[in-house]
């Protein structure tokens, strides 16, 4: 077999014109690159001694290329059971070699859909699923061998990897971005057929200018550079990312155009990963040339943040709540009990609270900066707390101000929403006598269980059962500044065309607003009709900013917890004195929550009785 691995085909049979174009050919062929592939193609067989998958190894070794991928984006790759791997193709070349080099890593049956022209590598025909992406007259009958190869392999149990754009990354100039081309449904039609988990992929980068200015010029052109392309990727490092794998019941109500529009939506969220925190990504912006927007920028506290206050005395603690009245308890669980009271009640407990609170907000990236989270609002708030009596400590806690006692004292001003969002009496009115909620926390050694939170929603709603008219719970509910700043968007976007109240929300103005300014970026990244993603609850949003999240942490817990009582919300604002964060004014009509949720944390019979009460009022109004 000749060495010359690749080279250009001669269109002649005739001998004597075979070698009038042999010179021509020649100069083709070395203006294509295809001497150095050649070479490259031979140093990687003498590296590894030709095996297939030491042959992809020996080509990066060759190349001096690298991958980066996190271990635990490497785990996301199921080990059994069929898969589809769905990437973006910016490249042409090298993303195909790690693709196939990392899923073999994983699953060593798996095969990636490749273009044809790969065919003449002989060591890599076990390991490609061939197709012609050229849309030639004879390339569907090609191509519907290869989907059946490829369904073959998924009714086996095995993983296949696919490039759904089938042409690389290129300047859409409608779009006016470096982004694939529409996705083809076959990547809908193959995961439907083999009822294949599908896990998103992503490459991070694109190939260069010149290569997008060849596309002006005549799109084959384009691929005339692409051996160009991959050895010009020596000395490189390209970060790959790996998402959640999406099970195939969590897809199947989707028609092929929906599906595999998802599928794209999934693979570019993965490009949001490395956006710096509250700044205009990198991912989004370089494509563009954009400059930074100052709008973007997170303000930064110069200062720098004060020595967290010392703890009190556990004896002084426990000293103030027994002295607390019986009727403060509100719940007693176990080892825990939660109790209400006033600040002046509990000097010593709230002093704990306050450092409690700064604790665990600058663990999560907020926080005042000062020595106590203690402001003159605690002062006439109410305090609940979950008390751990065998280990004599605070364990979370919340504070909650009763709206028609406090502006009866201090009128709106005197409500902590009111340094947030502005709002008049029309508002207040709207809503009727209500529970204004915030500053809750769970200290961090107890993060890792739910029943914490359990137990201060447990307090909340013994509280309400025994004082029925404070029907309506609000208060900001905090995403912290350390979300990349797509996913406080995508959350924003879902409460907005999920869970949104209009008529209230034209009450409440947000003194420093939280401007999507991004979606429009986002848009012309994805090459979508929509900035927003589409989704069918709070909790695949969820999975959407696991993706996007280095930790893969999901949306915030307490968020999930007010939409699962039927939370609204009203408006979104950027507090610059706790962190940056991004505080969603939310608002809960209890009459309106589920009757399993409220009598979870009612009661049944207090929960009845909540409800027969307001039944009570609405006959008496009507």
């Amino acid at each position: 077999m000749s060495d010359r691995i690749f080279q250009l085909p001669t269109p002649f049979r005739d001998p004597l014109r075979q070698r009038i174009f042999a010179p021509v050919k020649s100069l083709l062929e070395r203006w294509l690159l295809f001497h150095q592939l050649n070479d490259l193609y031979a140093e990687a067989v003498a590296a590894t001694g030709g095996g297939a998958h030491g042959l992809f190894e020996g080509v990066l070794e060759a190349l001096n290329a690298r991958y980066h991928v996190l271990d635990s984006d490497l785990a996301r790759l199921p080990t059994t059971g069929p898969v589809v791997a769905v990437a973006n193709h910016p490249f042409g070349g090298i993303e195909g070699i790690i693709l196939t080099s990392m899923l073999r890593s994983v699953r060593p049956d798996a095969k990636v859909m490749a273009n044809y022209l790969l065919g003449c590598i002989p060591e890599a025909r076990d390991y490609f699923i061939l197709v012609d992406p050229f849309e030639r007259p004879d390339s569907r009958r090609a191509n519907l061998r290869s989907m059946r190869a490829a369904l073959r392999l998924l009714a086996e149990g095995g993983a296949v990897g696919i490039f759904p754009a089938g042409e690389v990354a290129h300047w859409q100039t409608g779009k006016r971005v470096v982004t694939d081309p529409a996705w083809k449904t076959t990547v809908a039609r193959l995961a439907r057929a083999g009822e294949a988990t599908v896990v998103p992929v992503y490459f991070n980068g694109r190939n260069g200018a010149l290569f997008q200015m060849a596309g002006f010029v005549h799109p084959r052109l384009r691929t005339a550079m692409l051996p160009h392309e991959l050895l010009n990727k020596r000395n490189c490092e390209i970060e790959v990312r790996i998402g959640h794998p999406i099970p195939w019941n969590k897809l199947k109500a989707l028609d092929d155009e929906a599906l595999t529009a998802h599928l794209r939506q999934r693979t570019y969220l993965l490009a949001s990963r490395t956006e710096p925190i509250s700044r205009l990504p990198r991912a989004l912006a370089a494509p563009l040339r954009l400059p930074k927007l100052p709008a973007l920028l997170a303000h930064r506290r110069t200062r720098a943040p004060m020595t967290i206050a010392a703890p009190r005395d556990a004896k002084w603690l426990e000293s103030e709540i027994k002295a607390l009245p019986e009727s403060r308890r509100l719940v007693e669980q176990g080892e825990f009990s939660v109790w209400c009271a006033d600040a002046e009640q509990i000097p010593h407990v709230l002093h704990e609270i306050g450092r409690l609170r700064e604790l665990t907000f600058r663990a999560a990236g907020e926080g005042t900066g000062k020595a106590l989270d203690v402001d003159a609002f605690d002062s006439y708030y109410q305090h609940l707390f979950v008390w751990n009596r065998e280990r004599r400590e605070i364990v979370g806690g919340y504070r909650f101000g009763r709206t028609d006692a406090i502006v009866a004292r201090f009128g709106k001003r005197g409500l902590y929403t009111n340094t947030l969002f502005a709002y008049g009496m029309a508002f207040l009115q709207s809503i009727g006598p209500a529970l204004e909620l915030g500053r809750s926390f769970v200290r961090q050694e107890y993060q890792k269980s739910y029943a914490p939170l359990t137990l201060l929603w447990k307090g909340i709603g013994r509280y309400v059962a025994r004082h029925p008219r404070y029907r309506v719970l609000f208060g900001p509910v905090s995403i912290t500044n350390e979300y990349r700043a797509a996913s406080r968007r995508l959350m924003v976007e879902f409460l907005k065309a999920n869970s949104f109240q209009p008529q209230l929300a034209r009450l409440v103005r947000p003194r420093t607003p939280f401007e999507s300014r991004m979606a429009a970026i986002t848009q012309t990244l994805w090459g979508l009709k929509s900035p927003t993603i589409s989704a069918a609850d709070i909790e695949e949003v969820s999975a959407f900013v696991a993706d996007i999240e280095p930790d893969a942490k999901g949306v915030p817990v307490l968020l999930r917890q007010y939409l699962k009582l039927g939370g609204k919300a009203l408006a979104f604002n950027i507090d610059p004195d706790f962190g940056d964060a991004l505080d969603g004014l939310v608002m809960v009509d209890l009459i309106d929550s589920d009757r399993r949720t409220l009598e979870r944390y009612m009661g049944r019979a207090e929960a009845e009785a909540f409800r027969a009460y307001h039944e009570r009022r609405l006959t008496r109004a009507s």
